[in-house]
């Protein structure tokens, strides 16, 4: 069809933007994090500018109340123990735990779409190169599903820099090869995914403000499964997740709990 067009629909084009949170190290290595995760923060192609555009504002928002420059680098880790570029500023658990909150409600202001997934190493029993494998493979085939449910929509990946070669890896695989666990019945199907248009984009996320929102997702996700310790709940509570409201994409884990976490 022309113009983008079939069936009377606009085939949309959506950037996905992806930062992961924990480590794939094996639960018997001092220092490994139990889970790791992935957050994906979409933003249909049209929506782009505005959606940047009040990212900007609320980043001017927050440098006026809050002292937090609009270039510095906002995380969950940098929250969570008044590190990076936060340390300067100061803030109580307080005000960083209202940041991580606002940050989460603005995603649902702005008509963007959110969902985690997380890899407990606890019950999953992998680590390493097949933890990393599990966790993007699954989240491309929820990109996948979610791409073919619209109809045919094509997407882009956008994510941290740093495992560049590996993610390039798992959206070739995609693009020509992977499975899924069938919804009744068990086992699994073969598919394709020619809506993921290129090569993931590697960025650095100090210069993305939408990537800062993808790990401050990624970590909201993981706490939603496993309860933060007491002093990590006074900024990033296991409710957090929820302040996401109308952004979080449910259709992706079939809406059991915590909606749009799925959970490996």
């Amino acid at each position: 069809c022309r113009m983008g067009v079939l069936c009377g629909r606009v085939r949309r084009v959506y950037l996905a933007y992806v930062d992961e949170t924990g480590d794939t190290g094996a639960l018997t290595k001092s220092g490994a994090s139990a889970c790791y995760a992935l957050g994906c923060v979409m933003i249909e192609h049209s929506r782009w500018a505005q959606t940047y555009n009040d990212m900007v504002a609320f980043r001017q928002m927050l440098r006026d109340q809050v002292g937090v420059g609009v270039r510095s680098e906002i995380k969950a880790n940098y929250l969570i123990r008044n590190g990076g570029d936060l340390r300067k500023v100061n803030l109580s658990p307080q005000q960083r735990r209202w940041i991580y909150r606002e940050h989460l409600r603005l995603l649902a202001q702005v008509g963007a779409e959110a969902f985690g997934v997380v890899i407990d190493k606890r019950t999953s029993g992998t680590s390493g190169d097949a933890c990393f494998h599990m966790a993007w493979e699954t989240l491309i085939q929820r990109l996948e599903r979610t791409m073919r449910a619209r109809n045919n929509s094509n997407i882009m990946i956008v994510h941290d820099e740093g495992e560049n070669d590996a993610v390039r890896k798992e959206a070739r695989k995609a693009r020509r090869y992977l499975t899924a666990g069938r919804q009744f019945g068990g086992g699994q199907f073969r598919m394709s995914f020619p809506q993921l248009v290129d090569d993931p984009v590697p960025r650095n996320s100090r210069h993305s403000y939408p990537l800062q929102y993808a790990d401050l997702v990624a970590y909201a996700a993981w706490r939603a499964h496993m309860r933060p310790s007491a002093s990590v709940a006074l900024v990033a509570p296991h409710t957090m997740w929820d302040e996401l409201g109308t952004a979080r994409l449910g259709a992706v884990n079939s809406h059991r709990h915590p909606l749009a976490v799925v959970i490996r």
